[in-house]
Order: structure tokens, then C-alpha cells, then sequence
């Protein structure tokens, strides 16, 4: 099988109906892609990999479930096993080591792409647009913003990728910026 994008999206919204997770797979996958296109990487596969990492975790949010359920559906739907590997490899209980560039890209843009979010949200304009990698950073240090994401895992994002924290956080930002009406995060500006 070569799965479209649009196979992708078709999949994510059979399991997925909660609006926030949805945003939160497009904002994976615009920051994915974003890497992809730095590193010269095909950016309509990796964008797959990114929309559908958590689409079974509505469904089956245990640790003992996801995302071993949403493997075993996309192998039964014939989706190519490197996918399924680099999305079994973005949970750290998995026991998948994260070896590709991908696998790396996706780990380091999954819990910042919801980070940067919620740092948008709560902006006076309520937008990406005008959200800067220095907010994001004062707001790491504030314990009890965002309290379910852990500050190790976006700096070890980073660490995986080769890149200093801040230039890892501006370039999730501007490859959400590029999505940010579909994000919902356009907010008043």
C-alpha cells in the first residue's frame, strides 16, 4: 500500500472525533513536515507519520494500549512498516529505540508541538503569530503551566535533533505559524 495523506486523514478521523486531539495531529504533523523540508526529506510521508501517531489513543489512551492497538490496525491496513516502527517509537515505553531521523524528529516535535499550543493559547492575541521561542522558554520554567508535559522530553527533543532548545522551538513556530488558521491559532491578529 502507498497511503495518501488523504487515507491518513480518513483513518485519524475514524478513531479520533475529539476536536483538540485532531489540532493536536495537524500541529505534529506541520511541525513534521517542517523538518522534513530542512532536512530534504519526503514531506508528504513524514507528514503521514505525524497525523497518525496518536490516532488511537481517543479510543485506547492506556500505556498498555496505545500505540499498540493503532500498530496493529495500520498493519492490517497495509501501511509500510518503517511508519508503523517510527510511530511505535515516539512512546517511551514502547521499548522501540528512535534511530531514524524521523523517528528522532517525531519524538522532538510531539509533546512541543502541543507546548507551543498551549503557549499561544494563552497569549493576549491568542495566537502563533506573534509567539516568540524566549515565551516559550519563561513558560518551560513555570511548573504549573501545562503541568501534564514534561520539560525533559522537550529538551530532549532538541538534544535528539542536534539543536539548541530555542532553534528547535522557533522552528516548530514557524511551521505552525504556516498552519495557524487550521490550528486555530490565528486568534486575534
Amino acid at each position: 500500500m502507498n497511503p495518501t495523506r488523504d487515507d491518513a486523514w480518513q483513518l485519524l478521523t475514524e478513531f479520533t472525533k475529539s476536536e483538540s486531539l485532531l489540532k493536536h495531529a495537524l500541529a505534529v504533523e506541520a511541525a513534521v513536515r517542517g523538518y522534513a523540508r530542512k532536512f530534504g526529506e519526503d514531506e508528504e510521508a513524514w507528514g503521514m507519520v505525524a497525523l497518525l501517531h496518536d490516532f488511537d489513543y481517543e479510543r485506547w489512551p492506556s500505556a498498555d494500549d496505545h500505540p499498540f492497538r493503532g500498530s496493529e490496525i495500520l498493519k492490517a491496513r497495509g501501511y509500510p512498516e518503517w511508519m508503523v516502527r517510527a510511530i511505535l517509537s515516539h512512546a517511551d515505553y514502547s521499548g522501540v529505540p528512535r534511530e531514524s531521523q524521523l523517528e528522532k524528529t517525531l519524538f522532538a516535535c510531539d509533546e512541543m508541538a502541543g507546548f507551543v499550543t498551549a503557549a499561544s493559547l494563552v497569549r493576549p492575541s491568542k495566537s502563533v503569530l506573534d509567539l516568540e521561542a524566549t515565551s516559550v522558554i519563561k513558560r518551560m520554567k513555570d511548573k504549573a503551566f501545562a503541568r501534564g508535559v514534561k520539560r525533559e522530553d522537550l529538551r530532549a527533543g532538541a538534544e535528539l535533533l542536534g539543536l539548541p532548545l530555542d532553534e528547535h522551538i522557533g522552528n516548530v513556530i514557524q511551521s505552525m505559524r504556516e498552519q495557524a488558521d487550521t490550528l486555530g491559532l490565528r486568534g486575534m491578529l
